[in-house]
């Protein structure tokens, strides 16, 4: 098995009192796509900062590329990508005009740059926008843009803290299916999210993390499979009905949440359940029969769900 790209041991990052990541261990071998999953504040983007050679860290060990960040920042950094949570983009310049700006700073030549800037843009499908200001992209045009400028370099692992925050459905597939072809070309993924559907779609593996910890590690599939039941019945009810009708139907699941708007009911067979409540003359205003997500692997190892 390959050398680890990235290798953490009882990593820790404190900003005072505060300890923001508490000692995690971490990692990730060549070509994986490996997410960060959490709700924002769990410790995700101190964790990427770290990786990134951005942000010292406060204790625990670190190997980057082999080297470590304390002594050998400048040399991983010019080996990585970075997708940073906000863009960093010169609005003023032309798409064009960014990419190969950025290459120079990589000291590329003028024309090494210009031709990865012109296979980017393809790779971006911002070809037809290369003379255009970056003020004028949309923002899912902005988010591929700024992929294609951490891809300048030709880096080993690319960093992506929060890919698609802020984007539409529509946007955020076509940068799914971006990044999904990057994998596909032996490219290392790191990146942060707290979208469970984006961890599963583009995660070989994860970790899911909370208050600065790692509560659970593996495969997608792994973690819905050892911490949730296979499908899940969403009850809605009047707001203050939810307590008392969860008492009504607890036999009926191997576990149950109650939560604000809903409550859910984890079983195997999830028909047979929404059945149950039916014949038991329950009227939930609406029934939703689901599979099981990171969500609820979420929800059974924090107590709360990701958008708390």
């Amino acid at each position: 098995m390959a050398d680890p790209l990235i290798e953490a041991r009882a990593l820790t990052k404190r900003f005072g009192d505060f300890v923001a990541v508490a000692g995690i261990d971490v990692t990730v071998r060549p070509g994986e796509a490996f997410g960060f999953l959490g709700p924002n504040g769990a410790g995700k983007s101190s964790t990427m900062r770290m990786i990134g050679c951005t942000s010292p860290r406060s204790g625990g060990e670190l190997r980057i590329l082999g080297l470590d960040p304390d002594t050998h920042g400048a040399q991983i950094r010019s080996r990585l990508g970075v997708v940073p949570q906000d863009d960093t983009l010169d609005n003023e310049l032309t798409v064009f005009d960014n990419l190969l700006i950025y290459g120079r700073y990589f000291d590329l030549s003028r024309k090494v740059a210009r031709q990865r800037a012109e296979e980017l843009l393809d790779f971006a499908q911002l070809s037809d926008r290369a003379k255009a200001r970056v003020q004028t992209l949309s923002g899912g045009m902005k988010r591929r843009l700024t992929i294609a400028r951490a891809l300048i370099n030709e880096p080993q692992v690319l960093l992506l803290d929060e890919p698609t925050t802020g984007l539409d459905p529509q946007a955020r597939h076509v940068l799914w299916d971006r990044l999904y072809r990057l994998k596909q070309q032996g490219v290392t993924l790191v990146l942060t999210t707290h979208y469970m559907d984006e961890a599963e779609q583009l995660c070989d593996r994860l970790v899911v993390m909370d208050k600065g910890r790692i509560a659970a590690e593996g495969t997608p599939l792994q973690l819905i499979a050892e911490h949730s039941s296979r499908e899940v019945v969403e009850l809605r009810f009047a707001p203050d009905r939810n307590e008392v009708m969860a008492d009504k139907v607890a036999d009926l699941a191997e576990r149950i949440e109650v939560l604000p708007d809903r409550v859910l009911l984890y079983a195997d067979d999830g028909d047979a359940v929404a059945e149950t409540v039916s014949q038991r003359g329950l009227r939930p205003e609406t029934v939703l029969v689901r599979r099981s997500t990171l969500e609820d692997v979420f929800l059974r190892l924090t107590g709360r769900t990701l958008v708390d």
